[in-house]
């Protein structure tokens, strides 16, 4: 079989009718999934941008919040892109973790012992409920 190398055949596939016959036919358009961005400043979820740049930050008082915070850490040690949180938030934070993991481990259980679909939609559905509110804890 040649190959054929010829650039105005980009964006066509070669299909076999028969075992003597074979056409180019134009390739299914394919649009690539967006994958959702989050918020630079709170982590919360933003739809995809149809054109243009990519956003850094769902509103302008998150935007306002990553100003005033990397002002204040002008003149010091602390790099720019670090994140400060509360000692309590980190504490909550560090649960909301150990929750997540237990709910990946119960779906993995699950999984190994062949449990129903709707056990396993319970499951999921409970492990991405914890994974955003993780994703948020930045944000309060």
């Amino acid at each position: 079989m040649r190959e054929c190398n010829h650039t105005s055949l980009a964006g066509f596939v070669l299909h076999l009718r028969n075992e003597t016959q074979l056409r180019f036919v134009p390739m299914p358009s394919v649009q690539p999934r967006k994958r959702p961005t989050h918020c630079t400043w709170c982590g919360r979820e933003m739809a995809p941008n149809p054109s243009g740049r990519h956003r850094k930050y769902c509103s302008q008082a998150c935007r306002q919040r990553s100003y005033e915070q990397r002002h204040q850490l002008k003149g010091t040690t602390i790099p720019e892109d670090s994140v400060i949180m509360s000692a309590a938030n980190a504490a909550k934070m560090h649960d909301q973790l150990f929750e997540l993991r237990c709910a990946a481990e119960d779906v993995q259980t699950a999984l190994r012992e062949g449990e129903d679909k709707e056990t396993l939609d319970v499951l999921v559905e409970e492990l991405v409920m914890l994974a955003r509110g993780v994703e948020r804890i930045r944000g309060q």
